[in-house]
């Protein structure tokens, strides 16, 4: 496909309010991830994740308008404007598309409204509170506040939600149908959502991604905006995509097909007209899941195998953290910065296969990239990003 310039980045992250904020957490191999004190979590087995912390919404959004906004809104709208801020611009164009992923959505929006429905009744339950509970809320604000009369779609794909997005994204720049989009996800931590996924067994208390002592996924939450397309020195370029299918994948887990993410992954780099040894280091997927890593792994070790540099960033932020946006922003600043990431959480692999999982800062020369998405049910996008135009 035509590459597409990543000209901006937005994050609001677990420990990193900002892009200045977010290089050096990525580069320090240290873990966003504590005690959850946002609700008591003493009845579960689990009790931390990735959560944002001193952030003031008030620093991007007219406090007026964000009494009309749930916190998914005003993570993605803040991330949307720090975006802006770091492409050293202030406006887009006005047919500028908004491409956002997220993987569970406002559910904390429609936890309250139905609190209020059952509570008081249908006429008096607040009307705001159903339209925030929709999960293409965020993306919408960020078009009203930017005044962007683009394409403007919320996919919700599981832990491929961001990259799906982008892929949406990219193919309509590519064709002509906007000159550029704001791509990225968002999520948001709360009670049922973290208490259901301990009940089913699915979380752990640290995240190990690809460690032989992994346990289960730790959440995250936050947003990641970055500006694909448009005008100011690109982190880098989005020149292929690959999708796939594992129909091995129960509705709640991975499954053990890794043809489909070798599939996935070659589809990418066919797209962005390179060979597999032009990759210079993969970004991973892994969320310290059981079989979810050792599906990913398998699928590396098959296409590039046991020497290529393998970063892991969900031991940091966690899994659905900016509904999977951050390792997308995290392979822009690698590319940009020429140096792969520490996967924080890591220790020891599994004996089979060996794959070479990042444990330190590295300077390496890095002309391109695949960054993987690998969700529970079987779908799979991947994407090449690259460091020139061609």
């Amino acid at each position: 496909m035509s590459r597409i310039p990543i000209t901006g980045i937005g994050v609001v992250a677990p420990g990193a309010i900002g892009i200045d904020a977010f290089r050096p957490l990525l580069e320090s191999g240290a873990t966003a991830i504590t005690a959850v004190e946002r609700f008591d979590t003493s009845g579960l087995s689990r009790h931390s994740a990735a959560l944002i912390r001193d952030f003031n919404a008030r620093e991007f959004i007219n406090p007026m308008k964000m009494r009309r906004m749930n916190t998914l809104s005003r993570y993605a709208l803040s991330a949307a404007k720090l975006a802006l801020r770091d492409a050293g611009i202030e406006t887009l164009d006005p047919a500028t598309g908004v491409a956002i992923g997220t993987a569970f959505g406002p559910v904390q929006t429609s936890v309250e409204y139905m609190q209020e429905y059952v509570e008081k009744g249908a006429a008096l339950a607040p009307p705001q509170l159903f339209a925030e509970s929709v999960a293409n809320a965020p993306g919408s604000h960020i078009a009203i506040e930017l005044g962007l009369r683009g394409f403007n779609i919320t996919v919700t794909q599981r832990e491929s939600s961001a990259l799906a997005a982008a892929m949406y994204a990219s193919s309509q720049i590519a064709k002509g149908a906007a000159p550029a989009a704001l791509i990225g996800g968002v999520e948001e931590i709360n009670e049922m959502i973290f208490s259901v996924l301990d009940r089913i067994g699915a979380l752990g208390e640290v995240s190990r991604p690809f460690d032989k002592g992994r346990n289960g996924l730790v959440m995250g939450e936050g947003a990641a905006v970055l500006i694909a397309g448009g005008a100011g020195k690109p982190y880098a370029w989005l020149s292929g995509f690959g999708i796939a299918r594992d129909t091995s994948a129960s509705i709640s887990d991975w499954g053990v097909q890794h043809a489909a993410v070798v599939a996935a992954m070659q589809a990418a780099i066919d797209d962005a007209g390179i060979e597999a040894h032009d990759i210079g280091a993969v970004y991973a997927s892994a969320n310290s899941t059981l079989r979810g890593d050792a599906l990913e792994a398998r699928a590396i070790h098959q296409l590039f195998g046991g020497e290529i540099p393998v970063v892991a960033t969900k031991g940091c932020f966690g899994e659905y953290a900016a509904g999977g946006a951050l390792p997308i922003a995290a392979a822009c600043i690698a590319l940009r910065d020429q140096v792969v990431h520490p996967s924080a959480g890591f220790e020891s692999g599994d004996e089979a296969p060996r794959i070479e999982v990042m444990r330190e800062k590295r300077s390496m020369r890095l002309d391109h990239l695949i960054v993987n998405s690998v969700s529970a049910g079987g779908g799979i996008v991947s994407a090449v990003l690259s460091r020139e135009s061609a």
